[in-house]
């Protein structure tokens, strides 16, 4: 396991950057002191050691309190391309809920003149060539008041974009705190940081994929990103319930993202331009890999043409098609439309008129998404590599020291 060096504390010039996140907020590079006002220039240098590793060893990680890893990759804009060196800075409360302080941890933040204080519960990691990090510290308590959900901050800093920027704080899918009000209220920037644990060795494990200026104001690099059809890589695919007319949940209205969420997941959408002899390629192929992969894979076709829509013509013709490709997985599924909001579809961002839309998810966030896919051995390969790289994070466990 790799640690942080010892802290080196270099005095350096304050300067004032412009900010990224459209808040006009100054971040100082003076590591040696505080700011007068974290909420105008927050301390992201504050204690920055001079060495970073794609790993930390949060101050908490021994004191009392529930032991978690968060861990993930972070991508580039495109939502494909692993981000080397990027810096993230995290802190957080301790157990009880308090940014509490300790004089003799080498991270400690005293407070400043207003009273603000980040803790003693802060620390850094630095992507690796594979855009690979992990933090290894304790869940936090929620605030005394009780007024918000239990979070970890997190504030990015890319290698070419010269001012840090912040993103959706790390929050946890079972706190109570985390109302539906609360949830719909989240920004998602860099993606959605609602964290749902999975546990190896004793040892709580949470994957969060991090898209570099997703959902970011102002963010500088936003023209590279092109959105057609369907959220993006790292946010969280939106429940719905279209109508089940072959499969498991044959004659209900049943969510595919509530029932079947928690291991892989594939949504296969067509809706005006279907292209009926490539369709049916995919549903064997997804059909097949649901078979092999048994509880481990759930996949639907959601059928979401909007001319002529007659929901028994509909029911009928997907029932045939499933016998004549003798499917035994796969559901076939099927909405009025795309932009229908009786079944809450029309969240998830689908083109009506794009030929097909793949997402592919994992405990609901999204780790591939997919537009006007031909039914290729190579494409193929590719579904197949992304549902094969389920378990990278889980060869991780609790750090030796």
């Amino acid at each position: 396991m790799k640690t942080l060096s010892h802290l080196l504390f270099i005095s350096l010039f304050s300067i004032t950057l412009s900010g990224c996140e459209g808040q006009n907020k100054s971040v100082t590079k003076e590591r040696g002191t505080l700011s007068q006002d974290f909420d105008k220039s927050p301390p992201f240098y504050y204690k920055m050691p001079s060495e970073l590793s794609e790993e930390d060893i949060s101050p908490a990680w021994n004191n009392d309190g529930e032991q978690i890893l968060l861990t993930g990759t972070v991508y580039e804009s495109d939502g494909r391309t692993p981000a080397a060196n990027v810096i993230l800075y995290y802190y957080q409360t301790d157990a009880r809920g308090v940014y509490s302080t300790k004089q003799d941890e080498p991270r400690n933040m005293p407070k400043n003149k207003l009273g603000q204080t980040h803790g003693h519960i802060r620390g850094w990691v630095k992507t690796n060539t594979e855009g690979a990090y992990s933090i290894y510290t304790v869940k936090p308590g929620t605030y005394p008041s009780r007024d918000e959900p239990a979070h970890i901050h997190l504030n990015v800093k890319e290698p070419d974009i010269e001012t840090p920027y912040y993103i959706d704080d790390f929050v946890f899918d079972n706190d109570p705190m985390l109302t539906t009000k609360k949830r719909n209220a989240l920004e998602n920037r860099g993606g959605s940081g609602v964290i749902r644990f999975v546990e190896k060795d004793s040892l709580k494990i949470g994957e969060r994929t991090i898209i570099l200026g997703l959902n970011v104001p102002d963010y500088p690099k936003q023209s590279k990103r092109k959105t057609n059809s369907g959220k993006q890589v790292g946010e969280h695919v939106s429940s719905f319930t279209p109508y089940h007319a072959f499969g498991q949940d044959k004659g209900t209205k049943t969510c595919p993202i509530c029932k079947y969420g928690w291991y892989h997941g594939i949504l296969f959408f067509v809706g005006n331009n279907p292209d009926w002899e490539a369709i049916k390629k995919w549903l064997v192929f997804l059909d097949s890999e649901s078979i092999k992969r048994n509880e481990y894979l759930k996949s639907y076709f959601v059928y979401g043409n909007s001319k002529n829509f007659d929901k028994e013509e509909r029911i009928n013709f997907l029932e045939n098609l499933g016998k004549e490709l003798k499917l035994k997985k796969i559901a076939l599924t099927f909405v009025p439309s795309f932009s229908d909001k009786a079944s809450d579809v029309y969240l998830n961002e689908i083109n009506q008129n794009a030929s097909n839309t793949f997402i592919v998810y994992r405990r609901s966030n999204i780790i591939g998404k997919y537009q006007d896919l031909n039914p290729t051995q190579e494409n193929f390969d590719i579904i197949k590599a992304l549902l094969d790289n389920e378990s990278e994070y889980f060869k991780l466990s609790k750090p030796k020291n």
